[in-house]
C-alpha cells in the first residue's frame, strides 16, 4: 500500500516559509522582552537614585536652616567664638553635601553661610592700601577679606579661617591659620597661605605659597601655580604651635582639580612655580 501523499509530499514553499516564521518570531518576541524588562528595571533604578536625592537634598535644606538659625541668634547675642563654631560646622555641612544638591541649592548655602552682619575681623573694599592685623587681633577668629584691590595685606597671627573673596591684584601674607582656607573669585593675586586645607574656586592668574598638611583643591580656576610656604615674621613659631599645623607635613605640590577627571594626564590649569621663579624676599 502507498501511503497517501499527504504524508510524503515536501512541503510547499509558503508552508516552509511559515514554518521559519513560526520558529522565529517567538525568539523575536523573547528579545524585545527582555528588552523591555532591561528599560523597566533601569527606570526603576532612576527613580529609586532620584528619590535617595530629593530625600538628601531635603534633609540637607532642614538641617542647615536650623543651624543658620542658631547662628543668627548667637550673633544677636553677642557670643562671637561660639557663632564662629558653629559657622565652621554649617561650612562643612555644605561642602560634605555638594555632590547631591542642585547647582542653586549650592549657591544659596554659601550665599546663607556667609551671615549678612559685620565680619569677625577682616578688610573690605580697600583699593591700593597696605592693611595689617597682628596677632591679638586675629588668635583664634574668622576673618574675611573681600573686594580688595591692589593691596598688600599682612595677617601676623593664628586664624581661625580665612576667607579671600572678589579680590584682584593683591598681594595676601597670611600666618598659620588653624582650619581652613577659601579662595574664591579671585584673579592675579599672589597668596602665601598655612592651614589644614585650602579650597579654591573661579580663580585665575594667580600665586599660592602654602603650607598645608591636606592636599589643596581647585575648582573652575585656571593659570594658578604653587611653591612652598615661604614666609617668615616674629612670632610665627609660636603662632604655629598656636594653630596645630604639623610643619613636617606640607603638600603644597598635591593638588586635586576638581574639573580634571584624566588619570594618566596632569591638569592643565595648574601647575608648580619654578625655583628660579619663587619669590623669597617679601618686606
Amino acid at each position: 500500500l502507498r501511503a497517501p501523499a499527504a504524508f510524503v509530499a515536501p512541503l510547499r514553499p509558503e508552508a516552509a516559509a511559515a514554518a521559519s516564521v513560526s520558529v522565529v518570531l517567538p525568539e523575536r518576541l523573547q528579545r524585545r522582552e527582555a528588552e523591555r524588562q532591561q528599560g523597566v528595571e533601569r527606570q526603576r533604578q532612576k527613580k529609586e537614585a532620584q528619590v535617595v536625592q530629593e530625600e538628601r537634598s531635603e534633609f540637607f535644606v532642614a538641617a542647615f536652616s536650623r543651624e543658620r538659625e542658631a547662628v543668627e541668634a548667637l550673633l544677636a547675642a553677642g557670643p562671637l567664638e561660639e557663632a564662629a563654631a558653629r559657622l565652621q560646622g554649617l561650612q562643612k555641612l555644605l561642602t560634605e553635601s555638594v555632590r547631591f544638591l542642585a547647582p542653586y541649592e549650592v549657591r544659596q548655602g554659601q550665599e546663607t553661610g556667609e551671615p549678612g552682619g559685620p565680619p569677625l575681623c577682616g578688610f573690605s573694599g580697600a583699593e591700593n592700601e597696605e592693611l595689617e592685623l597682628g596677632p591679638a587681633e586675629l588668635l583664634q577668629r574668622d576673618v574675611l577679606l573681600s573686594q580688595l584691590r591692589g593691596c598688600r595685606v599682612r595677617l601676623r597671627g593664628n586664624a581661625n579661617t580665612v576667607r579671600v573673596r572678589d579680590c584682584r591684584g593683591c598681594t595676601v601674607l597670611c600666618g598659620p591659620v588653624s582650619t581652613s582656607v577659601m579662595v574664591d573669585g579671585c584673579s592675579d593675586c599672589v597668596l602665601v597661605l598655612a592651614c589644614q586645607q585650602l579650597r579654591t574656586h573661579r580663580t585665575r592668574g594667580s600665586r599660592f605659597y602654602v603650607q598645608v598638611t591636606s592636599r589643596a583643591v581647585i575648582e573652575d580656576c585656571t593659570d594658578v601655580s604653587f611653591a612652598p610656604y615661604a614666609w617668615s615674621y616674629p612670632g610665627i613659631e609660636r603662632d604655629f604651635e598656636s594653630s596645630g599645623l604639623d610643619r613636617s607635613r606640607n603638600n603644597w605640590n598635591k593638588v586635586d582639580d576638581f574639573d580634571w577627571l584624566a588619570a594618566d594626564r596632569p591638569s592643565p590649569n595648574w601647575s608648580l612655580i619654578p625655583e628660579q621663579e619663587r619669590i623669597s624676599c617679601w618686606d
